[in-house]
């Protein structure tokens, strides 16, 4: 693909980036193109920033901060990283608007910070950008103007926020009070990263809050302000606390290259997706904070690759701007908190402009990604996840059995393999961008609300008798180890007060993801279960047998179902299920799926086989691809190779 020739980049440089071609020249041009098209957006004291499209349930006044907070923290990459040698208007419109955004009298003036208000949030962004930006914007305001910030953020002090990431709001706000020598509370801060450690893990991994909430926000929030406060505390001002952080962001790192696909795409999972390249933010800090264990060639592979990825597919648009979506506008994958300048926290993915032009990571030749070397495989157990990639397509899959975006389970909730599930355990929510059984980066799931009605994708049902599909809310993690990943949740039914068990094994091997399913059902229940959703410009092909389902696009991405075991629906039992904008990579979607016969009740097995690939795909073929040998509660899946794996 070709860039947008309006981002007015410089020649590709294929001899220091020979997987790219992308060099520090083109960052500094993608960034100067976004911040000089967010000018004729801004109020007249450039205080706020009003972008079109959607609002957020924060207000008109709050989105207009927003939008100067998140392109702040963009200026200040870029002014910071050439050592203040910057368009001076740059500089000028972000002092301005400090001044006017803290003015009462100006008209656009910011709301005070209250607890919990978003306004926490994009402070956090102009507490770090005035750090980074220091000699060129703080220390030149006029005193008065500094006076007013001061206490803007005095907001802060002795505040409350939201029980997760924002804790970390907090701490580098009060911190950079701290810097400037204002008052600000010790405790704050202490407590705030003290509450962190809850949430740690293990593996570099921590979760969001309470719950297993493993998305991007550990990468681009849990990692990233704990590091940033570091920064801003300066050498011992941490308190010892931040070479635990370090340590934490190399464990993370050592396995984060995995979730990219060869093409620069991230694997699209979880909330707020419309931060995009956001997701390059520890990439980024781990080389800021000398603490990476990725070699300078593959950090700028993986980094440049992301940024082009999404350059070539339209981000930002022929405005300059960065829409609320994926690639295009798609606004079932964005929050009813995300506002029309949300999408400005990918200025995250810019900090790499921090570090000199001299660094080795923007001199060092370009290494490839580990997809682009060999197949791979790697387990998470902290998040229960298994990524699995493929050289010959570049693709990237996730398997989720552990993250579910939903608070704890119930003290009294066993998740022993042997145990009986409690009704309540089937509470929460069901984010398609968590329930689902795998993502991937070619692929995103079905959102929209009419979509999501009927469910297919990505899930394993019970069918009512008036076509409801049960949900998988909860997901308890079971194992994680090598290349198989299992967990169970509780699915109920329209009238039924009962919750029945489905337990589901992932098992992979090269492309494909073999599921063995164990599950309760009531008599007369249908059990549906539907591969990877496709999606593009044109309506994809479909076919289907007794036995098997494809969905294939016209760039060759084909989704395929197969029944290996327990399938026994016959000509109604396997077919695709078309849909229309509902999916964040294109106006028309597909997804093959099977059905059942209706259940007998009780147990049953049913074992799939789940393939998403650029190959061309014979699912007939695929149906002797895996023997499978069921005993009572035991399953033996043997492979053509001849390695047998019991679920």
């Amino acid at each position: 693909m070709s860039v947008a020739p309006h981002l007015h980049l410089p020649p590709t440089d294929r001899v220091l980036s020979p997987r790219t071609g992308w060099t520090r020249a083109h960052w500094e041009a993608t960034a100067d193109r976004m911040l000089d098209a967010l000018t004729p957006y801004a109020t007249p004291g450039f205080a706020q920033y009003r972008l079109p499209g959607r609002g957020s349930w924060s207000g008109v006044v709050s989105d207009g901060l927003e939008g100067f907070a998140r392109s702040f923290l963009l200026a200040a990459c870029r002014i910071a990283g050439a050592g203040g040698a910057v368009d001076p208007a740059l500089t000028e419109r972000y002092a301005a608007g400090l001044a006017a955004g803290t003015d009462a009298a100006s008209g656009e003036a910011w709301p005070r910070l209250t607890d919990c208000s978003q306004q926490m949030v994009e402070a956090a962004s102009i507490a770090v950008a005035l750090h980074e930006t220091r000699p060129w914007i703080w220390d030149r305001l006029d005193a008065k103007v500094q006076e007013r910030v001061v206490d803007w953020f005095s907001g802060f002090v002795g505040g409350r926020t939201w029980d997760n990431n924002w804790r970390l709001f907090q701490v580098v706000s009060e911190q950079f009070l701290a810097s400037v020598g204002a008052p600000y509370s010790a405790s704050d801060i202490e407590e705030g990263l003290d509450r962190i450690e809850d949430w740690y893990v293990g593996d570099g991994w921590y979760t969001d809050g309470d719950g297993r909430n493993f998305d991007y926000y550990i990468g681009w929030a849990m990692h990233l302000y704990p590091l940033l406060w570091a920064r801003i505390a300066g050498p011992g001002g941490d308190g010892g606390r931040a070479e635990a952080y370090r340590q934490r962001l190399s464990r993370f790192l050592e396995d984060y290259p995995h979730f990219f696909g060869a093409d620069g795409a991230p694997v699209h999972q979880g909330r707020s997706l419309t931060y995009r390249f956001a997701a390059l933010a520890p990439v980024w800090m781990g080389a800021l904070a000398d603490c990476t264990p990725l070699a300078p060639g593959l950090t700028r592979r993986l980094a440049s690759g992301t940024l082009r990825h999404f350059a070539e597919r339209g981000v930002p648009d022929e405005r300059g701007l960065l829409t609320l979506g994926w690639y295009d506008t798609f606004l079932p994958s964005t929050q009813p908190y995300s506002g029309p300048a949300s999408p400005y926290w990918a200025s995250k993915g810019f900090l790499g402009l921090l570090l000199p032009p001299d660094h080795e990571v923007w001199t060092a030749r370009e290494l490839p990604l580990p997809v682009e070397e060999s197949d791979t495989y790697t387990a998470l157990p902290a998040p229960g996840w298994l990524l699995h990639g493929t050289r010959h397509d570049g693709i990237v899959r996730l398997v989720n059995h552990g993250s579910d975006h939903n608070p704890p389970a119930p003290d009294s909730a066993d998740t022993d393999a042997g145990a009986d599930p409690d009704p309540d355990l089937g509470a929460g929510e069901d984010d398609p961008h968590y329930a689902k059984f795998a993502y991937s980066t070619a692929t995103a799931p079905e959102s929209a609300p009419h979509a999501l009605a009927r469910d297919v994708d990505g899930h394993l049902a019970l069918l009512a008798p008036d076509g409801t599909p049960s949900r998988r809310r909860r997901i308890h993690p079971l194992r994680c180890e090598d290349r198989v990943a299992s967990s169970w949740s509780a699915a109920r039914l329209p009238g039924d007060e009962r919750a029945y068990r489905i337990e589901t094994t992932s098992v992979l091997h090269g492309p494909w993801e073999i599921r063995v399913h164990r599950v309760e059902a009531p008599e007369g229940a249908v059990v549906r279960e539907g591969g990877h959703a496709v999606a593009h410009a044109q309506s994809p092909f479909a076919s289907s047998a007794p036995g098997w389902a494809l969905a294939r696009t016209a760039d060759g991405l084909s989704s395929a179902l197969v029944a290996l075991y327990g399938w026994d629906g016959g000509v109604d039992g396997s077919a695709v299920a078309r849909d229309v904008e509902s999916n964040a990579y294109g106006p028309h979607s597909a997804v093959p799926y099977l059905r059942s016969a209706p259940h007998a009740g009780g147990r049953s097995v049913h074992v799939s086989l789940v393939v998403l690939s650029r190959d061309s795909i014979h699912p007939e073929a695929l149906r002797t691809a895996v023997r499978v040998r069921v005993d009572g509660d035991a399953v033996a899946l043997t492979f053509l190779d001849g390695r047998t794996v019991e679920a």
